[in-house]
Formats: C-alpha cells, sequence, structure tokens
C-alpha cells in the first residue's frame, strides 16, 4: 500500500512546491482583478435601466436580463457607419504596418549595406519619443496636403511603425543562415527568399504584430479625434465618446456599456482564434539580438 509523501516546507521540492502554489494564487488574485471590470460592463449591459444599475447591494446576474439594451444601443447612433470606418482604418492600417515592418526589417538583416547597423539604431530611438511630440508636425503635413478629415489622415500617419521593425526583425535573426544560403544558390532574390523563406517561418511573430497593430488603429481615440470634424468620419472610440455627451438626463449606463460590449467584441473575437500564434510570437521576442 502506497502512502502519499508530502514534501517538508524545510526541502528543496517544498520550497518549490510552496512557490508554485504561492505563484498559483498570484496569479488567481491578478485574474480576478483584471475580469471583475469585464463582468461588471457586461452585467451593466443588461440591465433594464438606471435603477437596477444603481441599486445597492449589486446584481451581477440581472434577472431577466434586457438583451433590448445592446439593440437600443445599436440604433442610439450610427454606429454602422462607426464601424465601416473603423474597419477601414484598423485592417488598412494593420496590413501597411506589417508590410513595411516586414521589408524594412529584411533590409536590417539580410541585405548589407554601409551604416546599416547605425540607422538601426535610429530607428530604435524613434521608440523614445513621445506621440505627443510628433502630433504638431504630422497634423501639419496633413493640412498641407489638404487630408483632413479623410481617411487618408487616419491611415498614412501609422504607416510605419519602429517597433514592428524591431519585432519582426528579432524573428528574422532566428531563421538559420543555411536556409537563406540555399535559397540564394537555386537563384531566388531578395523577394522571393522573404516570401518562401523568412515569412513562413516567422509567422507567429508577424500574426503577433498584426494583432497588435489591429487593437492599436481599433482602440485609437486621440488621433482621430485631431483628424476628424465631421461625424460621417468617426471611428467607434469617438461614437461611445459622442454618444455619452449625447444623452438626456445623463448617462445611460446600460445602454453604454452595451454599445462598449460592441465594440470589444471583434478585438476579443480576433484574440480568441488568433490566441495561439499571439503566446507563440511573444515567448519567442527578445531570443536573438
Amino acid at each position: 500500500m502506497s502512502v502519499l509523501k508530502i514534501p517538508s516546507p524545510f526541502t528543496q521540492s517544498g520550497k518549490e512546491s510552496i512557490f508554485k502554489i504561492g505563484s498559483v494564487i498570484l496569479l488567481i488574485g491578478i485574474s480576478i482583478i483584471v475580469i471583475i471590470p469585464f463582468a461588471w460592463m457586461i452585467s451593466t449591459s443588461l440591465k433594464p435601466d438606471l435603477t437596477a444599475v444603481y441599486s445597492f447591494p449589486p446584481k451581477w446576474i440581472p434577472n431577466p436580463p434586457s438583451w433590448r439594451n445592446y439593440v437600443d444601443a445599436w440604433n442610439a447612433a450610427p454606429f454602422d457607419k462607426y464601424l465601416v470606418n473603423s474597419l477601414i482604418v484598423s485592417i488598412s492600417g494593420m496590413v501597411l504596418q506589417v508590410t513595411n515592418a516586414c521589408l524594412c526589417a529584411y533590409a536590417f538583416t539580410r541585405v548589407k549595406f554601409p551604416g546599416r547597423d547605425f540607422i538601426f539604431l535610429l530607428f530604435l530611438a524613434v521608440l523614445m519619443i513621445p506621440r505627443q511630440v510628433t502630433v504638431i508636425p504630422n497634423y501639419i503635413v496633413i493640412t498641407d496636403l489638404k487630408l483632413l478629415n479623410t481617411y487618408w489622415a487616419l491611415i498614412l500617419p501609422n504607416a510605419a511603425t519602429a517597433f514592428g521593425t524591431f519585432l519582426i526583425r528579432q524573428a528574422f535573426l532566428s531563421v538559420p543562415d543555411d536556409l537563406v544560403d540555399a535559397a540564394v544558390l537555386d537563384g531566388a532574390g531578395h523577394l522571393r527568399i522573404l516570401r518562401h523563406v523568412m515569412i513562413p517561418l516567422s509567422t507567429p511573430m508577424i500574426i503577433t504584430l498584426a494583432l497588435l497593430t489591429f487593437n492599436w488603429r481599433w482602440n485609437d481615440y486621440f488621433w482621430p479625434l485631431i483628424m476628424t470634424s465631421s461625424d460621417s468620419m468617426r471611428v467607434l472610440p469617438l461614437g461611445l465618446v459622442a454618444m455619452r455627451a449625447g444623452s438626456e438626463g445623463g448617462s445611460q449606463w446600460h445602454i453604454l456599456m452595451a454599445a462598449t460590449v460592441i465594440v470589444i467584441s471583434p478585438i476579443m473575437i480576433l484574440f480568441a482564434f488568433a490566441q495561439r500564434y499571439f503566446v507563440e510570437g511573444i515567448s519567442r521576442t527578445g531570443l536573438h539580438a
């Protein structure tokens, strides 16, 4: 008859067990803290009126849930137009950033030219410049080009990023030189090597960058606020703020929370489908200098 042995807390294995238990408890606590606001948002979005929203003690599960709030939230503002604008800006920005990042990263890893490392250091230096510093120069350029209140004003300033170049470069550095040399011997040019060797072997990191870029553009509020002046060019974050400002008799929190759930749902669905690539891409970050 086997006897279950519990490791002593004074042994090495006992200390490891205590550390693991403590880590699990800490992670569970952090997860609860992160989940509570989302759970409360969904709960509020299903409450029938403000009386239920402000009731004490609060009820986490409305009975019955008011699914009508989502219909009212969608009809409270032209969310169909906001959704189309957000999709155009987010998808276009994502495609341009990923494309530029792949091309620049390939040049910084596989193309030898004078001053390559110094130019890459200048690229990294851009990461240290706060975004607010570049707002006025970008605004002046967009104004001079007469692109204010257009899709171009929302897309072009974010078409390239030093952060994306750095991420993809780290992934390209992990590709063995032998594979690239074999492709060169087969007569492949730079674009063919990039397409058939570098990109397929760096798919997790590229998908990670695509997810991050889409998320940034989808949730961006500051830049669209400056670049747009008409309701027809608003994106979803601006629509939420305008919806709250236009509420009569105070903020209708149950309607606003329903609208917020509508806005964040595409991001959550996208992350759920690409979670495996996202985690794998993040785990590879920084493995090569």
